[in-house]
């Protein structure tokens, strides 16, 4: 079976979500492959139409051997099990893991859309990105991490967790 270069955006703004960060990178090696590398946790203003706490983010470079959707099962899976709840579209989360990427695959079900359609547009993606890939290219915009971080025009403060 091939091993896959698969990368994660995993966060939350429930008060416990420092502890379900941690319990969610055991559960990924556990369940999903090797982590390779994750970058530091960076807390950002909420986005969305909801007032609501900063987020903690952090990006995740993994190894896996799993086809992409039954890796999303997984990671689905992982969030029921630490409490996460799909109540209100951009609203609090106890837990929110996204796949980012798949290698340089371009995936597009109707359950699954792999690279993630907003990773351009959203600096509190690209900069855990970047500390962690950098030179990865981006699949469809064909620019590297770095790149798409210096073009983006989303505004809103991302900064180390402290």
């Amino acid at each position: 079976m091939k091993v896959h270069t698969v990368i994660l955006l995993a966060g939350g703004n429930d008060k416990n979500s420092g502890e379900l960060l941690l319990k969610a990178l055991q559960m990924l090696e556990n369940e999903i492959g090797k982590i390779v590398t994750k970058s530091a946790i960076y807390r950002t203003a909420a986005w969305g139409p909801i007032p609501q706490p900063d987020f903690m983010n952090l990006a995740i470079l993994m190894r896996s051997k799993l086809p992409p959707k039954l890796l999303l099962r997984r990671i689905l899976d992982i969030e029921t099990r630490l409490g996460r709840v799909r109540t209100i579209k951009y609203g609090p989360r106890t837990i929110d893991i996204d796949i980012l990427f798949y290698g340089s695959q371009i995936i597009k079900t109707d359950t699954l859309t792999i690279p993630h359609p907003e990773i351009a547009n959203r600096r509190f993606v690209l900069m855990p990105c970047n500390e962690i890939s950098p030179n990865f290219v981006h699949p469809l915009l064909k620019k590297t991490i770095r790149q798409l971080l210096l073009e983006c025009k989303d505004e809103l403060e991302v900064k180390l967790w402290a």
